[in-house]
C-alpha cells in the first residue's frame, strides 16, 4: 500500500521504516530540512537500537523516501499523523500547534477513499475536531485514531510486534471501511495473532494517556513506599518482590529509584490533568498531582543522599554521574532525572562530571554548563561520590574492585537499585540505594 508518514521525529521515523520493511511504499514528511537530509542518508537523528540498519534496508529497497514537501504525499492511500505534542511552556496542557499545522497542510491534498490515521498523543476531543476538518475538506476521506505504545529502546519491536493494536473509528460505513484499510497496512501483525481492539474516537485517544498514567502511578507508588522504607529500615526491593507475587499487582514497574522522565510520561500525565480540568472532571485526576510530586521528590532525595555521604556538604566535592539519558538504550534527555540531579548538585557547589554511552551530545545542548566525559573512567577519576542514575548495562556490570583505585573515595549511590549491594560493600565501597537500608 502507498503510505505517508507526516512528522518524522522519533515516532514517525520508526513507523515509516517499519512500514516499508513490511512491504509498503512509504513517504516520510518533516518540516525540518536537516532531519530529512539525515533520514534520507539512512542516518537516524536520534539513537534507537537497530533503526540505522532498518533505515538502510528500507531505503535500499526503494520503498522508503523522505521529503520536506507535503505535496509529495499526494497519491498515498493512508496518511499517518505522527507529529509531536510537547508540553506548553509554563503550562501543563499539550501544545497542539504542530498537529493543527500538519492537518492544515494535508487536508487540501486528500482524495476520496483516503484514510488519515492519527498516532500522536493528543487530548481527548482533538480527533473529533480533526475529523470535522477532514470531512469538510474531503467528504470522501475518513479520520481514525490508532494510538502508539512505543518504548524507547524497543521501538522497532513495539511497532512490528505490538502487544495490541487499537482502532478508534467513526460510526457507520466510513469507520468499517477505514478499519479494513488499516487491516491491510497491519496485515502481517494481525496474521501473527496480535489483538485488535476497535473503539470510538474518544476512547482511542484516552488509551495512551490512561496507560501512561497507570504506569506513572505504579512507579510513584513504589517510590512512596521507598520513602517509608528509609524511615523504618525496611528494604523496598524486597517489599516490591513480595507484593509483586500477587498477580493482581505484578512485579513490572515496581522498581523503586530515581523515578521516571522522558518525553512521554511526565508531559502526558500533566496534559491529562489539564484536559480533565477543561472538561470539568479535574477531581478525577487529582491523584496524578501527587504522582508527579512523588516523582520529582526522588531527585531531591538523591541530592540529599549525596550530601549525607559527603559528610553534610557537597561544595567542592567531585561527583561522578553515570548516565544522562532518561533511560538506557536511548539518547533522549528530555526531562531526564539524571541530568536534573546533576544540575542541582552543580548549582549547590559540587564539581560534577557526567558520562553516558549515547546521550552526551544531546545533554551538552540542553545543559552546556555541565562537564562531560566520553569515558566512564574519565568521569570516575578522582570522584568522591559516584551516582548511578541511568541503568545502562555497562554500568550495572561494573567491577567494584577494578574501580577502587580510580576514585578518591569509594562511595556509590545506586539511583536505580540495579547493583548488588553485597558485592560493592565487600569490595570496600560505601553503598546506598534509594529505599534500601
Amino acid at each position: 500500500m502507498h503510505i505517508s508518514v507526516i512528522g518524522c521525529g522519533y515516532l514517525g521515523a520508526v513507523h515509516a521504516a517499519c512500514m516499508a520493511q513490511q512491504g509498503h511504499t512509504v513517504v516520510g514528511v518533516d518540516v525540518l530540512p536537516e532531519q530529512v537530509a539525515q533520514l534520507s542518508a539512512a542516518r537516524p537523528p536520534f539513537f534507537e537500537p537497530g533503526l540505522e540498519e532498518l533505515l538502510g534496508e528500507s531505503m535500499s529497497s526503494g520503498r522508503l523516501t523522505f521529503t520536506s514537501d507535503i505535496a509529495d504525499v499526494a497519491g498515498a492511500r493512508v496518511h499517518f499523523l505522527c507529529v509531536g505534542t510537547p508540553q506548553k511552556p509554563r503550562e501543563n496542557a499539550a501544545d497542539l500547534r504542530y498537529v493543527r499545522s500538519a492537518m492544515d497542510a494535508l487536508v487540501p491534498l486528500l482524495q476520496p477513499g483516503d484514510v488519515v490515521v492519527g498516532k500522536s498523543t493528543v487530548p481527548v476531543g482533538t480527533a473529533e475536531e480533526l475529523a470535522a476538518q477532514v470531512h469538510q475538506a474531503q467528504p470522501g476521506a475518513t479520520l481514525m485514531w490508532n494510538p502508539e505504545f512505543l518504548r524507547e529502546g524497543h521501538a522497532i519491536e513495539d511497532t512490528l510486534r505490538p502487544d495490541r493494536i487499537v482502532y478508534g473509528l467513526p460510526e457507520g460505513p466510513a469507520g468499517v471501511e477505514a478499519a479494513a484499510v488499516l487491516d491491510e497496512v497491519y496485515a502481517e501483525a494481525l496474521a501473527s495473532g496480535i489483538s485488535r481492539l476497535t473503539t470510538d474516537l474518544a476512547t482511542a485517544q484516552l488509551v495512551k494517556v490512561a496507560a501512561n498514567s497507570f504506569l506513572a502511578t505504579k512507579i510513584s507508588f513504589i517510590n512512596a513506599m521507598a520513602e517509608l522504607c528509609e524511615a523504618t529500615g525496611a528494604d523496598v526491593t524486597m517489599l516490591a518482590d513480595a507484593i509483586g507475587h500477587d498477580d493482581r499487582i505484578g512485579r513490572k514497574f515496581l522498581n523503586a529509584g530515581l523515578g521516571f522522565g522522558g518525553g512521554c510520561l511526565p508531559k502526558d500525565i500533566r496534559a491529562f490533568m489539564a484536559r480533565a480540568g477543561e472538561l470539568g472532571a479535574d477531581q478525577a485526576l487529582t491523584f496524578l498531582r501527587e504522582v508527579d510530586s512523588i516523582n520529582m521528590r526522588r531527585r531531591v532525595r538523591m541530592v540529599d543522599l549525596a550530601r549525607e555521604m559527603c559528610g553534610g556538604s557537597i561544595v567542592g566535592r567531585r561527583v561522578a554521574v553515570l548516565g544522562a539519558s532518561f533511560k538506557p538504550h536511548s539518547d533522549d534527555v528530555r526531562d531526564s532525572p539524571a541530568l536534573s540531579v546533576a544540575a542541582q548538585m552543580q548549582l549547590q557547589g559540587a564539581k560534577v562530571v557526567v558520562t553516558d554511552p549515547q546521550a552526551i551530545d544531546n545533554a551538552q545542548k540542553r545543559w552546556p554548563d555541565l562537564a562531560f566525559s566520553a569515558s566512564t573512567d574519565g568521569a570516575l577519576e578522582g570522584a568522591e561520590v559516584v551516582l548511578l542514575l541511568t541503568e545502562w548495562p555497562e554500568y550495572v556490570g561494573l567491577d567494584p574492585h577494578a574501580l577502587t583505585d580510580l576514585v578518591a573515595a569509594p562511595r556509590i549511590i545506586d539511583g536505580r537499585n540495579c547493583l548488588d549491594p553485597q558485592q560493592w560493600r565487600e569490595a570496600g565501597w560505601t553503598y546506598r540505594g534509594l529505599g534500601r537500608p
